[in-house]
């Protein structure tokens, strides 16, 4: 499914990932653990493709096709996503507006009919309320307003429409209470499938209690520096994170 090799990146200067290697597999479920400055949130916006930062080396393989020789909606119409750990709000854009504009734009690309408006709001009514999301809040412009568990439910929501092979979910739990972490995690599982893998950034056990993964990849200094089962998430948790601490700012 994916596979890095030899990822180099740095910003401003400042080298954020030194030779970064990691394989997901097809239908997997990885998490990436780490102390604040290991480069996670870097890898996940590399992948996704945001500007700025800068690729000295290496490449990133979705079956097989070089990522970083497209631009970010040509990697999202192939498949990629990126649930952010702050989304963002925008006024004035209406939240069916955004979801129908992005569907359609994706099934043009793949050379896909657009939807009918009866079954765009089929699709998005049923994946709303698996994911406990008012109908008031889908007339809304997107993210106004909304409060932390809102915004990453509605994150959610728009995987679950779009539909894609590569999930990267940047600390979805962050500013998530009990029952958000419950629904959201339950939305995310609902997608898991042979043919769509995710990488689960995190610094907790608590998502990786819902969101149980088949690996765990711990990041240090802008490199995998060890990997195991789920048992491996519970150690950091005993154990922390103080030998892998790099104190520097991703």
């Amino acid at each position: 499914m994916l596979e890095i090799k030899n990822l180099v990146v740095q910003i401003e200067d400042n080298r954020i990932l030194n030779g970064l290697n990691l394989t997901v597999a097809d239908g997997e479920v990885a998490a990436i653990m780490g102390p604040n400055g290991s480069g996670k949130s870097t890898l996940s916006y590399v992948i996704a493709g945001k500007e700025d930062y800068e690729v000295l080396d290496g490449e990133i393989l979705l079956d097989g096709q070089n990522v970083l020789e497209m631009a970010a909606d040509e990697r999202a119409a192939a498949g990629v996503f990126l649930a952010f750990q702050y989304p963002l709000e925008i006024p004035g854009v209406g939240t069916m507006t955004f979801l129908k504009a992005c569907l359609n734009a994706q099934r043009k690309a793949r050379g896909e009919d657009e939807l009918t408006t009866p079954d765009f709001m089929r699709r998005v009514y049923a994946a709303a309320d698996t994911l406990e999301i008012n109908r008031e809040m889908l007339k809304r412009a997107l993210n106004v307003g909304f409060s932390g568990g809102e915004k990453k439910r509605m994150e959610i929501l728009q995987m679950a429409l779009l539909e894609p092979k590569f999930c990267v979910l940047d600390e979805t739990d962050s500013g998530l209470d009990i029952d958000a972490l419950r629904i959201v995690s339950e939305g995310v599982n609902a997608l898991r499938a042979q043919g769509r893998s995710f990488l689960v950034i995190t610094h907790y056990q608590r998502l990786l209690n819902h969101i149980v993964p088949d690996t765990v990849h711990v990041m240090s200094k802008g490199q995998i520096v060890k990997t195991g089962g789920k048992e491996l998430a519970l150690e950091l948790e005993a154990s922390g994170y103080a030998e892998y601490r790099t104190g520097e700012a991703a």
